[in-house]
């Protein structure tokens, strides 16, 4: 497989069909509600949505003309059965313990380095206050080096409802923001409160600390983060058996000359899905690419189009099955589908989400069709499960720890039962996401950042 195949098992496929195409901006709004962002893009009032040729849909083919099926049913497929070590658990527990400091409130004496403290500030130059230099309840933790040189040094000292003026100068160059690189500004900060943070202990106090229903003592939480792992694993493993079983259908077929412009249709939408990622961590799609792949804007581009051609292969292969079973999706199944995702992703009707699909909504067959007939192949296939990998699984959970950090656990300090269901499958699902974003300090910290431009990258 490709650097970026993995996006073209089933279930991402799948993804990629709800979403809709590149340069829809009907679609790509589609694909952040979807996502449960809820965020509305200017972009999507002026651009239009693009028209692709009727030989960019599946209505309009002939898929005897582009793929001859070879053995399709009852192939073999042999996968390692899901497993979580104890190791998995304790690793898991540790982090959570790690990321969940006491915290405790300090009112008798000034900052000293290593505090935690809430602070309201404002940055002027020459008298006027700049854009991106204020602040109100920041926490800052002292001797983080997260602010430019002379801030952090500044609030050493401070008493609770003190106010201070810090004369300092911005680094030169300055990449956060030129404009300001060498400007010579003064911050006007103010101590709000002051945190003391000690290591947390495992014991029942802190596991009931974390919220998790029925969950309140060290061996019930034990228990809650191997099911929890386990649940991820399943789901993975289900993901990895679709995907063996489409490969080996697809390794078993010949495929001919593909239509461009289905490809192009596939093309863009996977350039949209990945620009979408990219914006979640403040990042152009190139940035992305180079810290998430490690791939430069020519290589990612032909990748993605290898890649695009590769998911129209899979989507043909699976509609010439699906006439030879005699298999079709009738209308009511296609009605059924699309009601049930516009109320997950919060539409009113079932034809408020067709609108924001636009054109798409005529690929949407496609999905429907991928995902009955992607079952139907797994229930045909001989599945032999093997012995799990124990060592490889524990090394992946290590490595997967070191690029989650503490964003995924420290959810669990305050968390709701839905919330605490599904964090341990965030951690798993999002650790390769994390890792491309983790080339850069100010991708963890883009909020604060855009926020302040007082803070160091």
């Amino acid at each position: 497989m490709k650097k970026l195949g993995m996006l073209f098992t089933a279930v991402s496929l799948s993804a990629m069909l709800l979403a809709g195409c590149g340069d829809s901006a009907k679609e790509e709004t589609a694909e952040s509600e979807a996502a449960g962002t809820q965020q509305e893009s200017s972009a999507a009032e002026t651009e239009e949505e693009k028209v692709y040729a009727d030989e960019a849909y599946m209505d309009y083919l002939n898929v005897d003309d582009y793929v001859e099926l070879g053995e399709y049913l009852g192939v073999e497929v042999s996968l390692p059965a899901p497993y979580v070590s104890d190791e998995m658990v304790e690793s898991y527990i540790q982090r959570a313990v790690a990321n969940n400091p006491v915290r405790t409130e300090v009112t008798n004496r000034a900052v000293k380095d290593g505090d935690v403290t809430d602070i309201s500030y404002v940055g002027t130059l020459d008298g006027v206050a700049f854009a991106g230099g204020t602040a109100d309840n920041y926490e800052l933790t002292i001797g983080s080096g997260r602010f430019i040189d002379g801030f952090e040094d500044g609030v050493i000292g401070m008493k609770v409802g003190e106010t201070k003026d810090l004369n300092l100068t911005f680094p030169d160059p300055y990449e956060n923001n030129p404009d300001m690189s060498g400007a010579e500004v003064v911050f006007t900060v103010t101590l709000n409160k002051i945190y003391e943070e000690k290591e947390a202990q495992l014991n029942d106090e802190f596991v009931e600390g974390l919220g998790i229903t029925d969950v309140t003592t060290v061996g019930e939480y034990r228990q809650y983060i191997y099911d929890g792992l386990m649940m991820t694993m399943e789901q993975e493993y289900a993901l990895e058996e679709e995907n063996a079983v489409l490969n080996a259908v697809h390794d078993n077929a010949v495929f001919k000359e593909v239509p461009e412009a289905m490809v192009e249709r596939y093309y863009d939408r996977l350039v949209s899905n990945m620009s979408y990622q990219a914006s979640m961590y403040g990042m152009d799609l190139e940035t992305f690419m180079l810290y998430g792949y490690n791939m430069e804007v020519e290589a990612y581009e032909a990748d993605m189009k290898d890649s695009a051609k590769q998911a129209v292969e899979q989507i043909l292969m699976l509609q010439a099955i699906a006439e030879k079973e005699g298999m079709t999706v009738s209308d009511e199944e296609m009605e059924e589908e699309l009601a049930a995702r516009a109320t997950q992703y919060g539409y009113e009707t079932a034809d408020a989400y067709k609108e924001v699909l636009g054109n798409e909504v005529k690929g949407y067959r496609e999905y429907v069709m991928s995902e009955k007939m992607t079952a139907f192949l797994v229930e045909k296939a001989n599945i032999t499960q093997t012995e799990p990998e124990t060592e490889a699984a524990s090394e992946t959970e290590d490595a997967d720890s070191t690029e989650t950090g503490t964003e995924d656990v420290d959810s669990t300090e305050s968390t709701s039962d839905a919330e605490a269901e599904s964090e341990t499958e965030t951690e798993t699902k999002t650790a390769s996401a994390k890792k491309s974003a983790s080339g850069s300090k100010a991708a963890s910290e883009a909020e604060t950042e855009e926020s302040a431009t007082a803070e160091e990258e």
